[in-house]
Order: C-alpha cells, then structure tokens, then sequence
C-alpha cells in the first residue's frame, strides 16, 4: 500500500494526471490514510452497534421461538390436564356424597335396629297396639274423647294420617256405596 501511495504522489507532483486524476489521488491518499482508515472504522463499528441495538430492540419486543415453544407446550399441557383434574373433582365430589349417603344408611340402620328389639318386647308392642288400633284388654271400657271443636270439622277435612285406621276403612265402604248409585 505504501508503494501505491508513493506513487500516486509521485504522478501527482509530475502532472502525468489531470486534474480530475489529481483530484483521485488525493482521495486515494485520504483513503488509504491511518486517520481516515480509523474514522471509517469508527463509523462502521457505530453503524453495526446501531443495527444491533435495533435488531435487539426488535428481538425483545417480538416473540421468540424458545418463548412461543414453551407457550405452546405449556397451553397444551393445560389442555391435556384439564379434562382429567375435572374428572377427579367431580369424582370427589360423588366419593363425598357416597361417603354421607353410607352415613345417613348406617343412622337408619341403628334405628331400625333399636325399633326392632323395642318390637321384641311385649310391653312396647302392647302400648302401640293400645295406642295405634285402640285395643282395649279384657275387663277394660274403652273410651274415646272426643274435642269439642273437632265436632265443628267434618270427619273427611281430617287427614288420613289423622284419624284412626278403622276411620278410614268407612269412609272408603261409604264413598264406595255412593259412588254405586
């Protein structure tokens, strides 16, 4: 470079070139120069920086591959696990209602296992038939006492449940016999 440069001084001193030509050595000269090398480098390393700040702004305002990736991974993870943790809640919830139900079965159970030996007893079951079907023993008078403002309401107001089983016994021979003529 050093020889290029010598002579297109050289040239430039005899006058060979014209002056357009003096003009491009002097370019050449200010090209080839250190000063101007090391501002052309400046201004290339400036630009590249510049560019690669850009290109990283860009970079960090965009989504990248590894970042799509791991959303699309993470979406569909979600949606793989979302049908199966429904399931097990519900199936939860149905363990839990089964569990209270097998609790109310045990309560009942135990009742009707006391009402049972209460059955067993000959006193228990002789109250119930006295209080239910209104036996009486023998050598006993059976009374029924009748409330006054009953006597207002009509023996079919009163609900079955109510009355006594004989009760109703009769009023369905009546309305039957009603019905038939």
């Amino acid at each position: 470079m050093r020889g290029r440069t010598r002579t297109g001084r050289r040239r430039a001193r005899t006058g060979r070139w014209s002056g357009r030509r003096t003009d491009m050595a002097v370019k050449d000269r200010d090209r080839f120069s250190t000063a101007t090398r090391i501002r052309l480098l400046g201004e290339q390393t400036a630009a590249r920086v510049y560019r690669s700040q850009t290109r990283r702004q860009a970079r960090r305002s965009r989504l990248t591959g590894r970042a799509a990736l791991l959303a699309l991974v993470m979406c569909s993870l979600i949606v793989a696990l979302a049908y199966p943790m429904r399931e097990y809640v519900s199936q939860r919830a149905e363990i839990d209602d089964l569990r209270q139900e097998q609790q109310e079965a045990r309560q009942r159970v135990e009742r009707l296992r006391d009402q049972k030996a209460r059955w067993q007893d000959d006193a228990y079951a002789e109250q119930q038939v006295r209080q239910r079907l209104h036996y009486v023993m023998p050598g006993e008078t059976g009374f029924i006492v009748v409330d006054p403002h009953a006597a207002k309401q009509s023996r079919t107001d009163l609900g079955a449940a109510d009355r006594p089983w004989y009760s109703n016994v009769w009023d369905g021979v009546d309305k039957s016999d009603a019905s038939g003529q």
